[in-house]
């Protein structure tokens, strides 16, 4: 490595650090690719016109999206067509430094420069004997990266030219780029500095690539805001041109807002969102004030579960309630949700500086014995006892739970559950008679809302010395945009794993994992907001019906049939609900 220049060696490193393979194996491969994207309108004619030029050339024209996936290839010699196919080199093949290591296309992309790698300074073995320079495709008005063009010959044909001709290429499609979307920014623009004028309000305009805001609006959004406010506005405005309503911002600001859009509903430029923030009374009432106030009410206050949506606003308020209450409390939810957590924070709210004991229900099949020891043994005086799993917990040692649970109970410890939904179906259905309290954790896809502030905690908790982290605004809006059948746990592991990839930097769509960079955002778009709303009701009526289709489409007022047909439509997996 020591021969390599500078900037291929920094590459290398970042290759290393990751795990990236040198061989073919695992080369991520879509065999869709998109025809009518915004990038291939701007770039194909330009391509085709310099086709013209190297079609008999021994260099080939490479042209990849945002996330280093190939869309196009054109010109090149037969044998450097053929060298190209046989290290998949081809429209489909994604060529991400991450998947693929230092090569034009992925290191471009990452530098967000032009590149140019050269034989063995090719991470991957099969592109050792190429050449290739890469210069990413900037859109001039949004300043994201749009994709990379890309010129590759074999070694021994590689000349200065490359580089110059890319670049010419790239200049012309960036002028493209700005002549599709200068009017429909312009407009933006123009309504932007029209609601600006006409008084106090904050205003905020923007789409999904741009967001314009003044300083008063600055002052109360934080950048998980822009994708929530996008997501909000294109639901409340499905069918109409105007809404007025209250809106949740970060750190549990409430504002009223009116949401216009901007431009027909076929092809909408934008929304203009004009804010006023609610006068609150941010004094304690005249019952928090007096000396008397419990310590419990004063750590309920300040243990707080990340989240804006009203199922997290209910949770919050349940656990505060609860705080004060000597009794067991069961917490159900989906695997994933949270469980855990939430009953952690119940116990700091309870017990700020106090010591709890865990018991998982999940581990007492390997040694029943011991684990019912354990249990029974427990010092009451040390602490809460939280017991995870609970529905997994073995059918014979049910008797022995029940027993421990009553004593409890009858000497007022303080006992926390955790469980699946499917509790009480299982032979542990019986403990449930001893938790007088019961809360239920929503799943994540039922409160979107929630993920900005959620992702800001998992950062923190993950980086906890790089406070600043953040998630930049495209891939959070890919992240609202998934339904996360694996819930929060799901999304931790993904924000974990796109910590690595970035390596310091805020988290781009280029950071997430594979299968979580080309999350269907159409359904985020304000001319197909109303099939938003459909989706979010199909999936509450199946969740609360427990995926009982039947049932589902009679809590909807629709037949069962077209409850399918509705449900293929908008991309609900159907195998994640059990069919009736």
């Amino acid at each position: 490595m020591s021969n390599l220049r500078p900037e291929i060696e920094a590459s290398w490193r970042r290759c290393e650090v990751i795990g990236v393979s040198s061989g073919d194996d695992d080369l991520p491969y879509t065999p869709d690719v998109d025809r009518d994207s915004r990038l291939r309108r701007a770039a194909d004619p330009v391509i085709d016109n310099l086709v013209l030029h190297l079609l008999d050339a021994p260099a080939t024209i490479l042209l990849a999206d945002s996330a280093a996936q190939i869309v196009d290839r054109r010109a090149g010699n037969a044998g450097l067509r053929a060298r190209l196919d046989r290290a998949y080199v081809a429209p489909g093949f994604r060529y991400a430094e991450e998947d693929t290591g230092t090569n034009g296309i992925g290191t471009a992309l990452e530098e967000r420069r032009p590149f140019q790698v050269s034989g063995g300074e090719h991470y991957r073995e099969a592109l050792q004997s190429l050449a290739c320079v890469g210069v990413p495709i900037i859109h001039p008005i949004t300043r994201t990266v749009e994709g990379i063009l890309d010129i590759t010959s074999n070694l021994s044909d590689s000349n200065a030219l490359m580089g110059a001709l890319a670049k010419s290429a790239v200049r012309e499609i960036q002028s493209r780029l700005y002549a599709e979307s200068s009017d429909r920014e312009q407009r933006l623009l123009q309504s932007f500095l029209q609601a600006s004028r006409r008084g106090s309000s904050a205003v905020v305009s923007l789409n999904q690539d741009v967001i314009m805001t003044t300083p008063m609006a600055a002052q109360i959004i934080d950048t998980s805001d822009q994708a929530l406010l996008w997501d909000w506005a294109c639901r409340m405005l499905a069918g109409r041109d105007e809404f007025i309503g209250e809106v949740r911002l970060a750190d549990n600001v409430t504002v009223s807002a009116t949401a216009r859009r901007v431009g027909d509903s076929r092809s909408p430029a934008g929304i203009v969102i004009e804010m006023r923030q609610h006068l609150r009374d941010t004094k304690k009432s005249s019952a928090h004030q007096l000396a008397s106030a419990s310590s419990v009410e004063k750590r309920a206050e300040t243990v707080k579960i990340p989240g804006r949506s009203l199922s997290t606003k209910r949770l919050q308020t349940e656990l505060e309630r609860l705080a004060s209450i000597d009794a067991p409390v069961l917490v159900t939810g989906e695997p994933g949700v949270g469980k855990f957590f939430a009953a952690s924070a119940l116990h700091r709210m309870q017990d700020a500086d106090g010591r709890f004991t865990v018991f998982d229900a999940a581990t007492a099949s390997v040694d029943p014995d011991a684990w019912i020891a354990g249990l029974v043994n427990w010092n009451k005086v040390d602490g809460a006892l939280i017991i995870r799993h609970l529905d997994l917990l073995p059918e014979k040692l049910v008797p022995n739970v029940c027993a421990v649970l009553s004593e409890a109970v009858d000497h007022r410890a303080q006992i926390i559950a955790t469980a699946g939904e499917a509790i009480r179906q299982g032979p542990a259905g019986r403990l449930c008679d001893h938790f007088m309290r019961r809360i239920e954790i929503d799943p994540l896809r039922l409160r979107s809302e929630d993920i900005a502030d959620i992702s800001v905690a998992l950062l923190r908790k993950h980086s906890p010395d790089r406070n600043g982290l953040r998630l930049q605004p495209a891939a959070l809006q890919l992240l609202v945009a998934r339904d996360w059948p694996g819930n929060v746990r799901e999304l931790e592991s993904v924000l974990a794993s796109s910590l690595l990839r970035a390596m310091g930097s805020d988290i781009g769509v280029q950071h997430l994992p594979d299968g979580y960079r080309d999350g269907d955002l159409r359904r985020r778009n304000a001319s197909t907001s109303l099939e938003l709303a459909e989706r979010d009701a199909l999936l509450k009526a199946l969740v609360e019906t427990d995926g009982n289709k039947l049932l589902a489409a009679q809590r909807l007022g629709v037949a069962r049939s077209t409850l399918y047909r509705k449900m293929r439509a908008l991309g609900i997996d159907g195998s994640r609900f059990l069919p009736q």
